[in-house]
């Protein structure tokens, strides 16, 4: 395109038209100049998006799983001068260990029955689980309350989980009584999350206090609750079942 230099025009452009001339030139920088500055943003646009994009991706991938261990005081960590001496901090410790991306969360509640995990299972579990430990049962138990109603609080618990969050993996942590409740209603007791385990098809631990319980050197005065070295090797006992669900998640 031909554009005026110090107002000299073609000879062949008529007098009556050069103004008008004139103006076209200038209307047609304008356009090439606007169409330019255009052309920039869409680029400098595309180019926030594709960053956005990434940067999203990345936060995406960074994500880890989520271990929600939902139980009583032996979850909670009664007693203890630092609750992350609980089997679930120590179980976040292995992972981190092993720089395994999952975050361990301690829903654990003193005094907790398997009626009161029934009644705020709805809450927790709207939130995403890769794997929920539950550890309910004993308050019921030494409490001797019904077994029939502890074992319809736990399977109601696992069928909220198994409807709400279908691809949760489920371990059951059993437990067992001091034989001062009665040796028929201790072994009911013990059996009942074996039967829960079976018929719902879960990963199990018989008895998440094994080489713990009644052994009055890993229990506080009370005699039912771990202390800290107590909780470790809780911990040992929880990573045998978990460990090998993680390696395969």
């Amino acid at each position: 395109m031909y554009i005026a230099q110090n107002n000299q025009l073609p000879a062949h452009v008529p007098n009556s038209l050069k103004p008008k001339f004139i103006k076209f030139c200038y209307f047609m920088m304008a356009f090439i100049v606007l169409s330019c500055g255009d052309k920039k943003k869409e680029t400098s646009s595309e180019e926030k998006g594709a960053a956005t994009s990434n940067d999203a991706t990345s936060a995406t991938a960074t994500v880890s799983k989520t271990i929600l261990c939902f139980g009583d005081s032996i979850t909670a960590g009664y007693g203890l001068d630092d609750t992350d001496d609980a089997f679930p901090g120590l179980i976040q410790e292995k992972i981190d260990s092993l720089n395994l991306d999952y975050t361990v969360i301690n829903s654990g509640l003193s005094g907790e029955t398997s009626a009161g995990g029934r009644s705020r299972i709805d809450w927790v579990i709207k939130q995403d689980i890769a794997i929920f430990i539950l550890e309910l049962g004993a308050n019921d138990g030494l409490r001797g309350l019904p077994l029939s109603e502890t074992k319809a609080n736990l399977q109601a618990i696992i069928d909220v989980v198994k409807t709400k969050s279908p691809k949760t993996t489920i371990i059951l942590a059993g437990m067992q009584l001091p034989p001062n409740m009665g040796q028929a209603y201790t072994s009911e007791f013990k059996q009942l999350f074996f039967d829960l385990a079976e018929t719902n098809a879960l990963e199990f631990i018989p008895f998440i206090l094994k080489d713990v319980g009644g052994i009055a050197a890993l229990n506080q005065s009370d005699g039912i609750h771990p202390t800290a070295e107590g909780h470790e090797i809780v911990a040992n006992t929880v990573w045998e079942t978990l460990k090998p669900i993680i390696k395969h998640e």
